[in-house]
C-alpha cells in the first residue's frame, strides 16, 4: 500500500467537493492537531487526549513566555498524558519526538485545522491493515473524507492529496488505483481535538506558504537538530510514503510502538534539551525557531531518576561489568584540568558547571562537577548525566554517545527465547535476477515475561509467527544474513511492547531492524524490488553496534 503523501492539505478536490484548495479558511475556530512521522513517511495523529496535553503545555509555555517577554516554549513529556508514553519526549523547536531510553527521534507537526472540520469534531478515518487492525489515515485525509462525506460524495478520489486511492463510502472500502487491491475503511467517533489558544490568525488549509504560522503550524518539515542553525537545507519530508502497517513495521521509536514505562530521565535542575524538563527560547516576531537554549524557563514536574541495579538476565548478557558506575567509568575517561567552554548535550548545562543531574542521582565516587570524555569518539559529558542516562536504559553494558551514537561494549536487548533457521533456493527476487535466494524463518512462541520485559511475570503473545523473511543470495545479502544472526544472538530482533497495528500491549513485535517480509509485489513495502534495502538494512545493523567487525570476532 504505497503511495506519495502530499505536504498539507488537498490542492483539488473532486467534483462538487467544497474547496479545499491552498489559502487560509475563514473560520475564526481553530483545533490543533500534533502528528508524529512514522519510518515510512507517514504522519500519524496523536490521540485526542494526548494531544490535548501537548496544546495545554504548549500554550501554557507560551503566555508565560509572553509575560516574561522571552516566548519559552518547552519540551514536552508524553508520560504525563498517558503512562505507556513515558520514554518519549517532544521537544518543540526543533519539531522531533526524542525517545530517552533509545536516543531515536521522529519528526513531529502541529496542523490547525478548523473547529467544524473532522479534527473539531473527533472524526477519526482509519483504514485496515494488514493484521486486521485499524490504522488512521494522516489528519488532513481525515478532514478531507469527512467533507466528502458531509456532501453526500458516494466515492472520493484521494489523488489530489498524493494517495494512489479510491474510497467508496457506500462498500466503506480503500480501492488502489494501479492494483485494485481493495481495503476496508471505517468512520470512528473519538476526542475531539483541542481548541488552539493561538492568537488569532488566518487558519491554513492548503499547502503551507511561508506566513508565521505555516512555520510553526505547516507540515513542511521539522527543523531538527542538525539543520536548525541553517535555513537553507531543511529535510524534505514531502515526497514521502504511506504503507500498511504489516508485522515487518519496525515502530520500536514511534508512539506506534508504545514501549514499557522505563523511568523517564528527567530530573536535571536546569534544562536538559533531551529531559522532560527541557526548555528552548522561540525568537521573536515571525521567523522560525533558532533552537538556542533558554538558560530560565518553564519545566515540568520532576520526576526522580531511579538506578535500579542491573538484572541477573542483563549480567548474564554481558561480558563487560553492568554496574552502572562502573559501565560509565569503563568508557569515559575523567577529563582533567578545566573543560572546554560548551553544554554538556544531556542537561544542557556548562560543562565547567556542575551536572543538572545533582539533585536527583547521587553517586558515592563520581562528583556532579566531573567531565568525562568517551575514548574513541572524544565527545565530553558530565559523568553523573552519563550515570543517569545508563540507568535509565537497558543497561546491558553498554553504552551509546548522545551526540554521534557511537556504540562502546557490546549492545544487547530483550528479544523473548525462540529459533532462528536459514535456508537457500534457486527462485530470484525481483530486482536480484542473477541469484537465488535466502529465506529465514523466526520461531517465537508466547511465554512469561522475564525482568527485562515491561511486565515482569506477566504473559506475552507471540502473534504471526513463524515469520519468513527474503534475502537475495548474493554476496551483500549473505553478509546482512551472518549479521543478522549476530543481532538474533545479542536479542535486537524482536521486542515485547505494544503492536503499532493492533494496538495490543505485551505481544512480541519487531525491533529496530526491517526486514522484507513478501518475496514480491512490493506495494506494501515489505516485498522486492528495493534497491536501497541491503544498504538501509547494514546501516540499521550498525545503529545496533553490529558490523562487519562483529564477523572477525
Amino acid at each position: 500500500m504505497a503511495a506519495a503523501q502530499g505536504a498539507g492539505s488537498s490542492s483539488a478536490g473532486p467534483s462538487g467537493l467544497p474547496s479545499s484548495a491552498p489559502g487560509h479558511s475563514s473560520n475564526s475556530t481553530a483545533v490543533a492537531v500534533w502528528e508524529w512521522q512514522d519510518e515510512f513517511g507517514r504522519w500519524r495523529p496523536y490521540r485526542g487526549n494526548v494531544c490535548s496535553y501537548i496544546e495545554q503545555v504548549f500554550q501554557a509555555s507560551q503566555q508565560k513566555g509572553r509575560r516574561l517577554g522571552s516566548g519559552l516554549v518547552s519540551s514536552i513529556p508524553l508520560g504525563h498524558a498517558d503512562p505507556v508514553l513515558a520514554p518519549y519526549v517532544i521537544d518543540i523547536p526543533s519539531l522531533t519526538q526524542f525517545r530517552q531510553d533509545t536516543g531515536t527521534m521522529r519528526a513531529v507537526r502541529r496542523h490547525l485545522f478548523p473547529g467544524d472540520s473532522a479534527a473539531g469534531q473527533g472524526i477519526i478515518w482509519e483504514w485496515q491493515n494488514d493484521e486486521g487492525g485499524w490504522s488512521p489515515y494522516e489528519m488532513n485525509v481525515c478532514v478531507f473524507l469527512e467533507q466528502a462525506r458531509a456532501t453526500n460524495h458516494q466515492r472520493v478520489d484521494l489523488g489530489p492529496l498524493g494517495y494512489n486511492y479510491e474510497v467508496d463510502f457506500v462498500a466503506q472500502v480503500q480501492t488502489n488505483k494501479t492494483t485494485r487491491f481493495r481495503r476496508g475503511v471505517q468512520r470512528r467517533l473519538d476526542a475531539p481535538y483541542p481548541v488552539t489558544a493561538s492568537p488569532p490568525a488566518p487558519i491554513h488549509t492548503g499547502v503551507a506558504c511561508s506566513c508565521q504560522q505555516c512555520w510553526l503550524n505547516g507540515g513542511t518539515g521539522p527543523i531538527t537538530t542538525r539543520y536548525r542553525h541553517s535555513m537553507i537545507n531543511f529535510p524534505n519530508s514531502s515526497a514521502t510514503h504511506q504503507v500498511s502497517s504489516r508485522t515487518a513495521s519496525v515502530s520500536s521509536s514511534n508512539v506506534g510502538f508504545v514501549p514499557y514505562n522505563k523511568p523517564t530521565l528527567s530530573g536535571a535542575r536546569s534544562t536538559p534539551r533531551l529531559n522532560a524538563q527541557s526548555t528552548w527560547a522561540l525568537p521573536q516576531g515571525g521567523g522560525p525557531s533558532t533552537g538556542l537554549p533558554a538558560s530560565n524557563g518553564v519545566s515540568a514536574p520532576k520526576l526522580p531518576v531511579k538506578m535500579p541495579k542491573p538484572s541477573k538476565v542483563n549480567q548474564a548478557l554481558a561480558a563487560t561489568p553492568t554496574e552502572p558506575e562502573a559501565v560509565v567509568k569503563r568508557y569515559l575517561e575523567e577529563v582533567k584540568g578545566s573543560p572546554a567552554d560548551e553544554d554538556c548535550i544531556i542537561c544542557m548545562e556548562k560543562l565547567s558547571s556542575p551536572s543538572g543531574y545533582s539533585d536527583t542521582c547521587e553517586c558515592s565516587t563520581i562528583k556532579p562537577e566531573t567531565v568525562g570524555r568517551l575514548t574513541d569518539c572524544q565527545h565530553s559529558f558530565h559523568m553523573l548525566c552519563m550515570l543517569a542516562m545508563y540507568s535509565n536504559g537497558n543497561k546491558d553494558g553498554s553504552l551509546q554517545c548522545p551526540s554521534c551514537k557511537t556504540i562502546y561494549g557490546e549492545k544487547t536487548g530483550t528479544q523473548p527465547k525462540g529459533k532462528m533457521e536459514v535456508s537457500t533456493y534457486p527462485q530470484s527476487l525481483p530486482g536480484h535476477k542473477d541469484c537465488g535466494t535466502i529465506q529465514i524463518v523466526y520461531h517465537i512462541s508466547r511465554g512469561i515475561q522475564g525482568p527485562e520485559h515491561p511486565n515482569p511475570g506477566m504473559p506475552y503473545t507471540a502473534r504471526g509467527f513463524p515469520r519468513y523473511c527474503y534475502l537475495p543470495d548474493n554476496e551483500k545479502g549473505r553478509k546482512v544474513l551472518e549479521l543478522l544472526r549476530v543481532a538474533w544472538k545479542r536479542r535486537l530482533i524482536f521486542t515485547v511492547g505494544t503492536s503499532s497495528t493492533t494496538g495490543e500491549s505485551n505481544t512480541v513485535v519487531w525491533n529496530e531492524i526491517h526486514h522484507k517480509t513478501e518475496m514480491d509485489t512490493n506495494l506494501s513495502g515489505h516485498g522486492y524490488p528495493d534497491p536501497n534495502y541491503l544498504d538501509n538494512v547494514l546501516a540499521e545493523l550498525a545503529a545496533q553496534g553490529v558490523t562487519e567487525d562483529c564477523l572477525r570476532q
